[in-house]
């Protein structure tokens, strides 16, 4: 395993654009690959996905990714957007309801609490940030 000599994070401000996920998405790629961490890309990718489709979805304004390497190989993604309301469920660890087999949508949150090793929500003033760990 890489180790995190000196520590590193990197912030991407986003539009509120659909292109938005995507870019973010393959700097996501990029910054894992260049740190030595490809082997994170999948579940890191998925999280990722999930947090900045949630910001996209549910808030009108801008939203960043932040990537930040944690001890022993691990990294943490965060998502800060400018909705200060929590997802029920997210930050207190109760259990999410997960939709019925032919919901359509719904399965994000379920999905990045059972990828990740951690999560919380740190609340900002002017929104908040969700964030996992992986790794």
């Amino acid at each position: 395993m890489p180790t995190v000599d000196p520590p590193w994070s990197y912030v991407l401000q986003l539009p509120h654009d659909p292109r938005a996920p995507r870019i973010a998405r393959v700097t996501l790629r990029t910054v894992l690959g260049t740190h030595g961490l490809a082997e994170l890309v999948p579940t890191a990718e998925l999280v990722a996905a999930e947090l900045l489709a949630n910001a996209h979805v549910h808030t009108a304004g801008p939203y960043a990714l932040r990537l930040r390497a944690v001890e022993d190989g691990r990294l943490r993604i965060g998502v800060w957007d400018t909705d200060p309301r929590v997802p029920p469920g997210f930050g207190d660890g109760a259990p999410l309801d997960v939709p019925p087999d032919e919901a359509e949508n719904g399965r994000g949150l379920p999905l990045v609490r059972a990828c990740a090793s951690s999560w919380s929500v740190g609340e900002l003033t002017g929104g908040k940030v969700l964030w996992a760990e992986c790794g």
